[in-house]
C-alpha cells in the first residue's frame, strides 16, 4: 500500500500565475506560505502548487496574494537540467485536487460568502 496525501492550509504569497492551453485547459502555479511554530517566532515553510482545470480557474478567478486557502493534494517533484551547468534540478511541487477558500468576504475582494467553498 502507497499513500502521498498532502494538506495545507496557509496564505497565498503572490497573485496566481495562471496559463490558459489551445486545448482549452487551464494551469494555475501558487505559492503558498505555510506558519510553522517555533518557540520564538514563526517561521513560514513555502510550498509550490500547482492547480489544473475547473479548480485552476476558481483560483484564476477568486485567490488573491495574501488570501487564505486551504489544499488537499499530492507531492510530485518537477525534475530538469540547467541550461547553464548542465546539473539536474528537482523542485517539489504540490500537485492541488481540493481547493477551499478560507477567508472572509472581506478578504476576498471578489465578494466570496464567509463559508467554506469545496472545488
Amino acid at each position: 500500500m502507497s499513500l502521498n496525501v498532502v494538506t495545507l492550509v496557509g496564505r497565498v504569497g503572490g497573485d496566481p500565475d495562471v496559463k490558459y492551453f489551445e486545448s482549452g485547459t487551464v494551469k494555475c502555479n501558487l505559492t503558498l506560505a505555510v506558519n510553522r511554530r517555533t518557540k520564538n517566532s514563526d517561521q513560514p515553510d513555502w510550498f509550490n502548487l500547482e492547480i489544473w482545470g475547473k479548480t485552476a480557474q476558481i483560483a484564476a478567478d477568486y485567490v488573491r496574494k495574501g488570501s487564505l486557502i486551504g489544499v488537499t493534494g499530492s507531492l510530485k517533484f518537477d525534475r530538469w537540467q540547467d541550461r547553464n551547468t548542465g546539473s539536474n534540478r528537482s523542485k517539489p511541487v504540490i500537485r492541488v485536487d481540493q481547493l477551499d477558500l478560507l477567508g472572509s468576504k472581506r478578504d476576498n475582494e471578489s465578494g466570496m460568502s464567509q463559508q467554506n467553498s469545496e472545488f
